[in-house]
C-alpha cells in the first residue's frame, strides 16, 4: 500500500503553509483525493510538491512548472519533460545572466557616483564622508 500524507504533514516537510498547498491545488498542480473533508496526498503528490518548490526556487512561473510537471503524466519516459526542462533552464539562465550584467553595471555606476559625490564634498571643505 502506498504511503499517504496529510496537508499539515506536507506543509511542515516543505516549510510552507497549508494555504500555499491549497493554492497549488487551485492551480491544478496538486490533485489529492478526498476522504470526507480530509485531503489525502499520495507519494506522487509529494513528488509534485517537491518539483513545484524546486521550480519556484529556480524562478520558474507556476505556468511553466505546470507545463513541465504535466508532461510527465503524458510521457512516463520523461523524454519530453527533460527536453522542456533543459529549454526552460537555458531561458532562465539567459535571463539571470542579463540581470547579473545589469547589476554589475548599476554597481559600477553607484561606485562612480559615490566617488564623485565624495570629491565634491572634499572640494567644498566638508570631508565627513
Amino acid at each position: 500500500m502506498e504511503p499517504t500524507y496529510g496537508i499539515a504533514e506536507l506543509a511542515r516537510e516543505f516549510d510552507v503553509t497549508t494555504r500555499t498547498i491549497r493554492f497549488y491545488e487551485d492551480k491544478d498542480l496538486l490533485r489529492p483525493r478526498r476522504e470526507g473533508q480530509r485531503r489525502v496526498y499520495t507519494h506522487r503528490d509529494r513528488v509534485r510538491l517537491r518539483l513545484i518548490m524546486r521550480g519556484k526556487r529556480l524562478g520558474f512561473s507556476l505556468d511553466e512548472i505546470h507545463q513541465m510537471i504535466d508532461l510527465y503524466d503524458e510521457d512516463p519516459t520523461e523524454v519530453a519533460q527533460l527536453k522542456l526542462f533543459i529549454s526552460k533552464i537555458r531561458e532562465r539562465r539567459a535571463v539571470l545572466l542579463q540581470q547579473k550584467e545589469d547589476i554589475v553595471s548599476i554597481l559600477d555606476e553607484l561606485d562612480a557616483l559615490e566617488a564623485q559625490s565624495r570629491d565634491l564634498l572634499r572640494e567644498k571643505g566638508k570631508v565627513s564622508a
